[in-house]
């Protein structure tokens, strides 16, 4: 894990959670279609943002976040249907930090890509 990079840092901590929330998912819950999303889209945020660092250009590292801000948005998706169909429970404190997390995510991620592309006009 890279040190003083928050969003980074941030989405790496989130997809160690998603990680083990699939493994709850499957083995506890016998669920395997949308914990298996979630998986996916949970974990590619931190592996956009890993390739954004190493953007060839603004517009590259913009290109970059823009798809880990989409995957953060799927993300927040799964994780509420989940909640809709009660394999997740909002009164389950884990659940209101990982719902708290990625909220948090998307909101970095678009400032980010905000700044960036204002610091290019």
């Amino acid at each position: 894990m890279k040190k003083n990079n928050i969003i980074l840092d941030k989405a790496f901590v989130f997809s160690v959670r998603v990680v083990k929330l699939n493994t709850y998912l499957c083995d506890d819950k016998r669920e395997y279609i949308l914990s298996k999303q979630l998986l996916r889209s949970g974990t590619s945020i931190g592996a956009n943002i890993n390739e954004a660092q190493a953007g060839q250009s603004k517009n590259d590292f913009i290109a970059k976040m823009s798809i880990a801000s989409k995957e953060a948005r799927e993300t927040k998706y799964w994780i509420d249907l989940l909640v809709a169909t009660d394999y997740l429970s909002l009164e389950d404190v884990h659940v209101q930090t990982l719902v708290s997390d990625i909220e948090e995510i998307v909101k970095l991620l678009t400032s980010i890509i905000k700044t960036t592309k204002d610091n290019c006009e």
